[in-house]
């Protein structure tokens, strides 16, 4: 007979303290009339809640201790250096030797836009890449830092329309020292890029900002003007620089009005930014027939100009029509001609202040435009006369027979025939403007240059 085989369920050993614990539990929650009313309930909500705000309160005390943070605005100067600190460290190669900052590629952008409308209908424009409103990450010299971006869009400053901006960097206490040496690193970089080159300002709301990258200084002797001209203006503009004292000692407001008048095309704009190029300042280009501009910002902008610039304002003859500041689609704005005079020379305009007028026509302006005190130097720069032609050539076919393949006396001989074409068609009343010779000079050969010359004479 089989043997049937038993299987046998072996049942758990409790122990006898849990049994107890957990049957003593079971029963106070069954039987305790106030649990059951919701009271023991409410009671482990508020140890909870008490337990959360305990862990926040904790884990804010451990990072104020442990973790420091720098805020920049956007109102302050170091917030462009930076975001154009951080626009170069996420654009450099990744394998840079001696590399400070290993940038993690964030995929939040922004973009800023910069527009120049030129009163001739063409315009251009220059896009910047930054990082975009949220979090990034990189780490500066072995230590990791956490980039902040807010942007208020509820809040904009009010005469700008800007939203408001901060940037908050966060990293250990120990290593807030490294703050210093990252913003004097972008600063830095901001003044190496502008190093030895022309900065073009652009009013943007009742702020000045750069337009595009810095350009190439151009030499002063490039631009080509009438006998003694150019010699007279950066002699006066050199006068006035080293007279600082002796205006305060007078009580005299420091600041000087130039007006260079003439026919387009002979070299006003080009001399100016030339001679700012040569004095190493900048330039802030005002345009007085933005739409938008009051009185007011109009006094904020010639009051807040950037250290060691010029302040051009071109063709000042078209920008009011009559005492009253139109545009060429016949659009009026806010600022009047009583404003804008009162903002060259009045009770709210600035001081520590040069600005360059330009015309094509002088007639047209108002007498209280060009007095003195407001322009205290008025200059004519007009058509190319003989010597300038003959000057020009040179300037763009000298330099060896190497480089044009006519020999010293072959150039000289073709400038002073140039001159004297110059000089019988200026006698006839015929004038050639300088910007129609250089454009001649770039397209042809220097016999081809002279022989077809006379086209040019109007």
């Amino acid at each position: 007979m089989a043997e049937v085989p038993v299987t046998t369920t072996p049942v758990p050993i409790q122990n006898a303290a849990t049994t107890a614990k957990t049957s003593w539990l079971d029963g106070f929650v069954a039987d305790n009339p106030y649990f059951q009313a919701g009271f023991g309930l409410m009671a482990m909500g508020v140890g909870l809640t008490v337990l959360r705000q305990g862990v926040v309160v904790s884990t804010s005390a451990l990072q104020r201790r442990l973790l420091v943070s720098l805020e920049i605005n956007n109102k302050d100067k170091a917030y462009e250096w930076f975001l154009a600190w951080m626009a170069h460290q996420s654009n450099a190669p990744a394998v840079v030797k001696n590399r400070a900052a290993s940038w993690i590629k964030s995929h939040q952008l922004s973009v800023e836009t910069m527009v120049e409308q030129r009163k001739n209908g063409s315009s251009s424009a220059v896009f910047k890449l930054v990082a975009g409103p949220g979090n990034h990450y990189f780490r500066y010299r072995g230590a990791w830092m956490q980039v902040k971006r807010e942007r208020e869009t509820r809040a904009m400053q009010m005469m700008s329309g800007t939203p408001w901006e901060t940037v908050t960097l966060t990293t250990l206490s120990r290593d807030r020292n490294l703050f210093t040496n990252l913003l004097l690193e972008a600063r830095d970089l901001a003044m190496k890029s502008q190093q030895g080159k022309l900065v073009i300002h652009t009013a943007w709301g009742i702020e000045w900002r750069p337009f595009g990258q810095p350009r190439e200084k151009r030499p002063l002797q490039s631009v080509v003007l009438g006998t003694g001209v150019a010699e007279r203006i950066q002699q006066d503009v050199k006068a006035f620089l080293d007279r600082r004292q002796w205006y305060a000692d007078r009580g005299i407001p420091y600041r000087r009005g130039y007006l260079l008048h003439g026919p387009p095309g002979s070299g006003k704009t080009s001399f100016i930014q030339a001679l700012a190029g040569s004095l190493s300042y900048d330039i802030c280009i005002f345009n007085l027939s933005e739409r938008g501009l009051t009185d007011d910002k109009l006094f904020h902008l010639l009051s807040n100009v950037p250290e060691r610039s010029f302040i051009l304002m071109e063709d000042v003859d078209a920008a009011f029509n009559k005492r009253v500041q139109t545009s060429e689609d016949g659009y009026q704005s806010s600022v009047t001609f009583s404003g804008f005079l009162n903002a060259l020379d009045g009770v709210a305009s600035g001081e520590e202040r040069i600005i360059f007028l330009t015309t094509n026509h002088i007639e047209r302006l108002d007498p209280a435009l060009i007095r003195p005190g407001r322009v205290d130097f008025c200059e004519l720069i007009d058509d190319a006369h003989p010597e300038q032609a003959r000057t020009l050539f040179q300037r763009f076919y000298g330099g060896g027979q190497a480089i044009t393949g006519l020999s010293d006396s072959e150039v000289e001989s073709l400038a002073q025939k140039l001159q004297d074409m110059v000089q019988s068609e200026w006698d006839a009343g015929k004038r050639v403007s300088m910007a129609a010779l250089q454009g001649h000079f770039i397209r042809t050969e220097p016999q081809n240059a002279v022989d077809t010359c006379y086209i040019l004479f109007k």
